[in-house]
């Protein structure tokens, strides 16, 4: 139907006219003649609200705007391009694996490897540990569009490759982090005894740690001797995903209990102190080992094992694997290291004018004469070189040149924390230390009460 036949009328319209309506798309023209039709009846009806009026009109005017038919459609103003369709492999950090034979095995050709490693960041792609995992997205060409390295559930890089290059980001996530409470009793190792507890194994291993300058938890503790612990429990998206650090924590010895509670300092570094502000690090560790057992005791009776005589014994034997590692006890500097026939292989320190340590029956030697150790450093490994029936470590300690015991000889007292931290440590600490009596007060009433119910059945 044409544009003449739709407008027939008796009133006849000029010329002009007709070329104004036909420059119009018909289907606004006609949009356009029904709006205003409304315009007309709203006008005309009494009682009409202003506001009414206003909006019809606004959309008639809007209606109105003339349309070039002709003119092209304007560009949008972001032009989205059209993503590779990328197919995603996974593979997983092994024992003994680097990023090239992890990458092979997962089907990425050499030439990628290098690119990657090449790239901003690709240093990070050369420190590998077992476990970690990667995502892996190429696209058709088998060409590596984006990298995915998931060192662990809060830290991932990733790497994109734009414009020819990869660009490196860090993502990184923050976990959920809740206090949770463990209460443990000796009955044979701490290790076994923290595992009953349900405590993990770097718990178990930072709570010796914490308490290792004042206990020697292989010939020191009892059957009877208790802890308590608070400590950081990691969750992410409700998912636990292990423990964090100690806050607090306490362990009862021999009837004598040792405190200990985490602080900040002001300048950011963290330590544990005593309730009283005592650092909780001394100037000696108890022992010079972490996993280990007491094959023997200082004694200056011994008989000893080879040569069926009494000799004096002026130390502690700690039997452990062959190629456990031997630390330093305290900060020093090391005065002697070698071999002799009867003490094997040796190693001396000095700890300033006062205090000497010394280990023998080492395996093998890790340091030199005449080089400073800092405390918990590695100094060897344990052995059975010289006399020597099995491996162990057979440890000395001496001060002024008299041989002490080591298990009870009495250390030099631990630095206080700092004058200005005293008013922010007493406002930090207090509170973690009373919740940890709270929690400790509550299980033993608990197992009161089940013991009593126990009783009486």
């Amino acid at each position: 139907m044409s544009l003449d036949s739709r407008f027939k009328s008796p009133v006849r319209m000029p010329e002009a006219v007709w070329s104004i309506l036909r420059a119009f798309p018909q289907r606004h023209l006609i949009a356009s003649v029904l709006v205003a039709g409304a315009v007309v009846v709203m006008l005309v009806l009494p009682g009409g609200k202003e506001i009414e009026k206003r909006q019809v009109i606004e959309s008639v005017e809007l209606e109105f705007r003339r349309v070039d038919s002709a003119a092209p459609a304007a560009a949008p103003d972001v032009v989205v391009q059209s993503q590779p369709t990328l197919r995603w492999r996974s593979a997983k950090v092994k024992d003994g694996d680097n990023l090239s034979t992890m990458f092979v095995r997962a089907g990425v050709s050499a030439g990628e490897i290098y690119n990657l490693t090449a790239s901003p960041g690709g240093d990070l792609l050369g420190n590998l540990y077992p476990g970690d995992q990667f995502r892996i997205g190429i696209d058709a060409t088998d060409k590596v569009i984006q990298l995915e390295y998931i060192k662990s559930p809060l830290i991932r890089y990733i790497f994109a490759y734009e414009d020819g290059n990869y660009r490196t980001e860090k993502r990184t996530r923050k976990a959920d982090v809740l206090l949770g409470f463990r209460q443990g009793i000796i009955r044979d190792s701490l290790y076994n005894s923290g595992k009953r507890a349900q405590l993990p194994d770097s718990i178990i291993m930072e709570m010796a740690n914490i308490f290792g300058w004042d206990i020697d938890f292989v010939f020191d503790i009892r059957e009877g001797d208790q802890f308590s612990l608070l400590f950081e429990e990691r969750y992410l998206d409700g998912v636990q995903l292990g423990a964090g650090d100690i806050i607090a924590a306490s362990f009862t010895n021999r009837g004598k209990t040792f405190r200990a509670v985490r602080y900040q300092n002001s300048d950011g570094s963290t330590q544990y102190y005593s309730p009283d502000g005592l650092s909780m690090r001394k100037t000696f560790l108890r022992t010079p080992l972490d996993i280990f057992r007491i094959s023997s005791g200082f004694n200056l009776k011994r008989k000893h094992p080879i040569h069926k005589k009494i000799k004096a014994h002026r130390g502690v034997d700690y039997a452990a694997p062959r190629g456990t590692p031997v630390y330093a006890v305290g900060k020093g500097k090391v005065v002697k290291a070698g071999f002799h026939h009867a003490n094997g292989n040796y190693i001396f320190i000095q700890h300033g004018q006062t205090y000497t340590t010394k280990y023998l029956h080492l395996h093998k030697k890790k340091v030199k004469v005449g080089q400073t150790v800092s405390q918990k450093m590695m100094i060897g490994t344990v052995g059975s070189t010289g006399y020597s029936t099995g491996p162990h470590l057979h440890y000395e300690f001496l001060v002024n040149g008299v041989h002490k015991n080591p298990r009870t000889v009495k250390l030099p007292q631990a630095d206080p924390i700092p004058v200005n931290e005293s008013e922010r440590f007493e406002r930090t600490t207090k509170p973690l230390l009373v919740k940890l009596a709270i929690y400790e007060q509550a299980s033993q009433q608990a197992l009161g009460s089940i013991e009593d119910a126990a009783n009486v059945h």
